[in-house]
Formats: C-alpha cells, structure tokens, sequence
C-alpha cells in the first residue's frame, strides 16, 4: 500500500508533464503487469489521437497507424466511446457484440494485434470527448483479483487524465482545423450510409453495417426487427451484388473505400 501510494503521489505531481502518460503507465504496472499500454483520445466520429502508446515499432503499426486508417471505426472501445458507455474500466469482451470474436474485425485486424486481452478505462473529458486508457496483455488474460484491483484504481485514473487531458477538445480543434471535411467522412454513420451506394439497398447497408461490427444473424434481426433468415437472405443479396464471396472481402471491400474517401 505504502509502495502505491507513493507511485500515486509521484503520478500527481507529473500531471500537465510531458512524462504524465509514462508515469501512469508505470503505476498502473505496478498494480496488476501487463505489456502495453496505449492511450487514444476519442471525440466524437474524428480520427482517434494517439496521446500515448509504447509499442515496439512493428507492432505501432499495427496498433495505431493501421488502426487509425479506418479499423476504429469497427472498434468496440471506439463504439462504446460513441454510444455514451458510462465512465469505469471495461474488458473488451463485456463491451463487444455477441460474435465480435468470430467476426471479421477480429480476424482481419484484431487478431493481428495477438493479444490475449485488452482492458479499458473510459474516461469523460470536459467538452464532448474520452479518454481511453487501454492495457494490453499477449498471453493471458487479466484475472478476477487483477481487474478488480484495478478497478479501484479508477477514481484516480479518472481523475488525473481530467486534469491533465482537460484540454482534449481543443487538441482536436487544433489538429483537425483544417481537416475538418475529411472529419466529417469518418463517421460511422455516413461510411456505412455510402456504402455500396447505388447498390445496395437502405436495409443491406444495416446489414452489412451490424455484420460487420461483429453481431450475429440472431442480433441483427433482433436490432433491425426481422427474422434471422432474412438477415441471411440480405446478406446473400449483398455478396451477389458486390461480387464478393465472403465477410472478409466485405471487410476489405469497405475499409479500401473508406481509406479512399478519407484521403480524397
């Protein structure tokens, strides 16, 4: 205890420090070990901000660049941050839908990640943004006991990334000023929207849109209000119409074009 209360001592005086998101960090790996750690900041449909991650350069790509390129927006911590999740710390798996880890998302890019599990902590920033504080682990997964104490950690994660991402708003303001076009074509709702247009239909883009997010045939019927058995009769229909012949070419199909449209 004397041990954590000097690392929280230590982590409150680096708050509005360049080494703040280190420190954090460090005292968090004092709690409960894990491998890495990485920080976005999440306001509204933008690109996420990378305001701290310590990767391995190969494994950067992966994690971040890549991931900001288009895979966020099939993100359940990303989802979660857009859906209003109430502020704590979360394991991936409570916040992804019924299939995430047989869908897509996970198989094409997640899966490259090659972690065992990711936690979170989802922080509310003044304005309208999160911070999002995620601990990563390559073998296993973080027991009950580690979590849990963890979780008693939250009251001061949250408010320490308060004060010192009190300006995360602004940041975005700044960076995406001249962006904010191309901003506006990354929202989920306007990629999934466009998708396929002048192809698919308006229910074969919800369609593809709740599939590709990682909900089961059962869970999108249920979210849409028709039978699992038109929920596959759709799904044919859209593999017929883009001349593809699986999810994973669905996936491609719509993360080419959305990095298309962001860059255009």
């Amino acid at each position: 205890m004397q041990r954590l209360n000097e690392a929280t001592g230590a982590l409150i005086d680096s708050i509005g420090t360049e080494d703040f998101a280190s420190v954090l960090s460090d005292t968090l790996q004092g709690i409960a070990p894990f491998d890495y750690t990485v920080i976005f900041g999440y306001l509204g449909a933008a690109q996420p901000m990378d305001l701290f991650d310590d990767f391995p350069k190969g494994k950067r790509k992966v994690f971040v660049e890549d991931y900001q390129e288009g895979p966020y927006l099939l993100d359940p911590f990303y989802l979660a941050c857009a859906n209003k999740v109430k502020p704590g710390l979360y394991r991936i798996k409570d916040l992804a839908p019924d299939r995430f880890f047989q869908g897509e998302y996970f198989r094409s890019y997640y899966a490259r990640t090659g972690l065992a599990e990711e936690i979170g902590y989802f922080s509310e920033m003044p304005g309208d943004g999160t911070v999002v504080v995620s601990l990563m682990r390559a073998e296993k997964a973080f027991s009950a006991k580690e979590f849990r104490q963890l979780d008693d950690f939250w009251p001061v994660v949250r408010a320490v990334c308060q004060r010192h991402w009190s300006d995360l708003e602004a940041r975005f303001g700044a960076k995406d000023q001249a962006e904010s076009n191309a901003t506006i074509h990354h929202s989920v709702e306007l990629a999934f929207t466009n998708f396929g247009d002048g192809v698919l239909t308006p229910r074969e883009r919800q369609v593809v849109e709740f599939t590709l997010k990682g909900h089961s045939a059962d869970a999108v019927g249920r979210i849409l209000e028709i039978s699992p058995g038109t929920v596959r009769i759709h799904r044919r229909n859209v593999y017929a119409k883009l001349q593809i012949r699986s999810q994973g070419e669905l996936f491609s199909k719509f993360i080419d074009e959305l990095v298309s449209a962001s860059v255009s």
